[in-house]
């Protein structure tokens, strides 16, 4: 391979690719952006004769981003330790449900959040499981299993053998099973929808029978509104809840929209998105929600096409 320029242009269109490595190694859009701004602030820092010396600018950038989350999710997991009330993924909107009346254009868009690919690794229930990872499993097993890096490569970014990264990413596999591929969109947007109702009508009945008994659900407020802080255990308990959540916030409106890449709800108030919830769907019943409230993580549906 021979040598390449410098120019922003030939750096540029990693920037998509990057996003997608961050955002998955640390489930956030924020800390995403700021670790690949990092990335990209080192390579413009190098000497201009460093940076011709380098074959593969898109190589070397995914190397310092990996490198740079794998030292943030080290910090990061002593924060989220200290969050207030449960922590969870920042949620994803789908980019084609903009509200293009104003001539919006998505694919244009600056927002690192639409630069994501929506694919089965971004579904919430596999993020939750990732967060379980430790730092170093959690970077061999997305850069090895989801982005199909060898593990020479993962190796020079671990500062491990191989054979050592290979052990990481078998390790994280195994926590990884625990997270059930989706069921199709369809059926899971059926039963979306059916909660949707259940819930627009305060039919405590209905969502009992919609969740599944041992269902749990797990909020994140962020500790800047109102929500439980520990995770609501047992369909009838989350049941109650909603129906409770329903006659204390009327105005409430809630919208079936794509949720990091799978059917889910959001409710908006006043136009203004409030809360984002996914769900986990099996055998036809709701197994788990996350409901994400926390107005910093909403950032990224500002604008969006909520009808």
């Amino acid at each position: 391979m021979g040598t390449v320029g410098t120019g922003a242009e030939e750096t540029a269109g990693e920037r998509r690719q990057l996003i997608n490595v961050a955002y998955r190694l640390l489930g956030s859009v924020t800390e995403a952006e700021d670790a690949v701004q990092a990335a990209y602030a080192r390579w413009y820092g190098l000497p201009r004769s460093r940076r011709e010396e380098i074959l593969s600018p898109g190589a070397w950038l995914t190397t310092v981003t990996s490198r740079i989350c794998l030292d943030l999710l080290g910090s990061v997991r002593a924060r989220r330790e200290r969050y207030a009330g449960a922590w969870l993924p920042e949620p994803l909107p789908d980019r084609t449900e903009w509200d293009q009346a104003g001539g919006a254009d998505p694919t244009g868009s600056a927002d690192p959040a639409d630069q994501i690919v929506l694919d089965e690794s971004v579904g919430m229930a596999f993020l939750v499981v990732l967060e379980t990872m430790t730092p170093a499993e959690r970077v061999a097993f997305v850069l090895h299993e989801v982005f199909r890096y060898p593990y020479a490569e993962v190796a020079g970014i671990l500062g491990r053998t191989p054979a050592a990264c290979k052990q990481l990413a078998a390790s994280a596999r195994r926590r990884a099973s625990v997270a059930r591929p989706p069921v199709t969109a369809t059926g899971q947007a059926h039963v979306v929808r059916r909660v949707k109702e259940a819930w627009e009508s305060k039919d405590i009945t209905a969502l009992v029978g919609l969740l599944n008994p041992a269902a749990v659900m797990t909020a994140d407020g962020g500790g800047m509104v109102g929500t439980v802080l520990r995770p609501v255990e047992g369909g009838a308990r989350i049941a109650q809840y909603m129906v409770a959540i329903a006659d204390k916030a009327p105005g409430l409106e809630l919208l079936e929209r794509s949720v990091n890449g799978v059917p889910g709800l959001v409710a908006q108030r006043a136009g203004a998105v409030v809360t984002v919830a996914s769900f986990d769907v099996l055998d036809g019943r709701v197994a788990r929600i996350w409901a994400v409230r926390n107005p910093e993580k909403l950032r990224p549906w500002g604008g969006r096409a909520v009808r």
